[in-house]
């Protein structure tokens, strides 16, 4: 049966010592005890069976055997240092992780995100994609757009945006209910049986967002009801029309929370309350 390796801890204090000729300093590199260090380099020698180290009054000196040693460590160290980076965003300062819908990261933040980078070259942002509010509970996010019930989405949200909902179509297409197939969002309270105006059909597209609602009524599928938070940008843009004046109230709305008190994450909330 082959041996197991010794610890990791072990040689990384003593490749930090062997850097530093000294455990005091590898100590303050690795944030632990100089008894602790000692004490590693101590058990790998052990383990090994040699001696790596000389110690002398004013420090270490490494002996042939941990000049031997240290090379092959430092090259597993340093691999697994690139292994690392490669799945990390960067430094945490002035990063801000917003966690929110595909829906509002398309058609609300996307269309003006390019001003606020201009604006806050120094920031920069992790978009996670979620939907309902027990997904906020697994993104840790600095800033959070949830969607749901006032009751649903818990304390230290506000509103964001129009909690109205509205018709639209593709522009430069008939805006005819009884005429254009009806795109209808799935897990929400208020639907197009609701709607004020009696509609003389059922809707024949389902989709699980507004966002993806909206979509498909810019793509010319049919009528989508949709959020009138959403649906602002592309009217605005010619991409869809509003299809009359009738709007009505949803159960569900979105919110915004912000969890940090980083400037950076102060800044974006900010900023997207004011685009709402």
């Amino acid at each position: 049966m082959a041996r197991a390796l010794p610890p990791l801890s072990w040689f990384r204090s003593f490749e930090a010592s062997a850097r530093n000729l000294s455990f005091t300093a590898a100590a303050e590199e690795l944030g632990l005890t100089q008894s602790a260090i000692s004490q590693q380099v101590r058990h790998l020698e052990q383990r090994l069976g040699v001696t790596l180290f000389q110690r002398q009054p004013r420090g270490l000196a490494l002996t042939d055997d941990g000049r031997r040693l240290l090379p092959s460590v430092g090259r597993a160290i340093d691999g697994l240092r690139a292994a690392t980076q490669a799945f990390e965003a960067g430094p945490t300062q002035d990063l801000v992780t917003v966690a929110t819908s595909v829906s509002v990261a398309q058609w609300v933040i996307q269309p003006a995100l390019s001003g606020f980078l201009s604006d806050h070259p120094d920031v920069r942002l992790r978009l996670v994609s979620t939907i309902w509010p027990d997904d906020f509970t697994r993104a840790l996010a600095d800033v959070e757009v949830r969607f749901g019930s006032a009751a649903q989405v818990g304390a230290g949200a506000e509103p964001f945006g129009s909690d109205r909902l509205i018709a639209v179509s593709r522009s430069g297409a008939q805006a005819d209910l009884e005429r254009l197939p009806l795109i209808e969002a799935v897990g929400v309270s208020a639907g197009w049986a609701q709607w004020p105006d009696p509609v003389p059909q059922a809707p024949r597209v389902h989709v699980d967002s507004y966002g993806a609602a909206l979509d498909l009524a810019v793509q010319g599928v049919g009528a989508a009801l949709t959020s009138q938070l959403l649906a602002e940008g592309p009217i605005a843009r010619g991409g869809v029309r509003r299809i009359g004046e009738t709007a009505m109230p949803g159960v569900e709305r979105y919110f915004l929370a912000c969890r940090s008190t980083a400037p950076a994450a102060r800044a974006f909330a900010a900023w997207l309350q004011a685009r709402a």
